[in-house]
C-alpha cells in the first residue's frame, strides 16, 4: 500500500511538471507564425570599401514565418544610428525569405537593395529593428564582436 501510494504520487507531480517544461521554449515560440529577422550578414567579408561587393557583403534576411503572404509596404528595418530602409510594395510568400542588401542592385524576387555607397551596420555592436508600418517594433537582433560578423537571429 505504500508503494502504491508513492508511485502515485509521482505520476502526479510528472503530470503537472511535464507540461511546464513542454510550454516554456521561449525562443522557439519567439517566431512561430510571423515575420521576424533572420540571419545577418553585418561585417562585410574582407576589408570595408565603398565597392558595391563590399557595401553588398552586408544584408539583413527577414523571413515569414506564417501560413500566408505578408505585404511588407511601409514596414522598416533600422539599425542603432537610424539609417533606415522602407519597404516599397512587395510581397513575401508563407515560409520564404528576402534579403535586403545594403548597396546598390536590382530588386529581384527574395531580394531588395537599399541602395546605400556606405555600410550601415556597425561591425563591433549594433541592433537591427523590424518596424511596423504603425511604428510598432516587430522584431529585434543585436550584436556585438563576439558574433565573428554575422548573427542568425532565429
Amino acid at each position: 500500500m505504500r508503494i502504491r501510494s508513492t508511485a502515485t504520487a509521482i505520476l502526479a507531480a510528472t503530470a503537472v511538471a511535464v507540461p511546464l517544461l513542454v510550454a516554456t521554449p521561449a525562443a522557439a515560440a519567439r517566431h512561430q507564425g510571423g515575420l521576424h529577422l533572420g540571419y545577418i550578414q553585418y561585417d562585410s567579408p574582407g576589408r570595408d570599401s565603398s565597392s558595391r561587393t563590399s557595401v553588398n557583403g552586408e544584408w539583413v534576411n527577414i523571413h515569414n514565418n506564417s501560413r500566408s503572404a505578408i505585404q511588407l509596404k511601409g514596414y522598416k528595418l533600422k539599425d542603432n544610428t537610424g539609417y533606415t530602409y522602407t519597404f516599397g510594395s512587395y510581397k513575401i510568400g508563407a515560409g520564404k525569405t528576402v534579403k535586403v542588401r545594403t548597396g546598390k542592385g536590382t530588386n529581384a524576387s527574395g531580394v531588395r537593395y537599399w541602395g546605400r555607397g556606405w555600410h550601415v551596420w556597425n561591425n563591433t555592436s549594433d541592433k537591427a529593428r523590424l518596424i511596423r508600418p504603425s511604428g510598432s517594433q516587430l522584431d529585434s537582433c543585436s550584436w556585438t564582436t563576439r558574433d565573428n560578423g554575422y548573427k542568425n537571429c532565429h
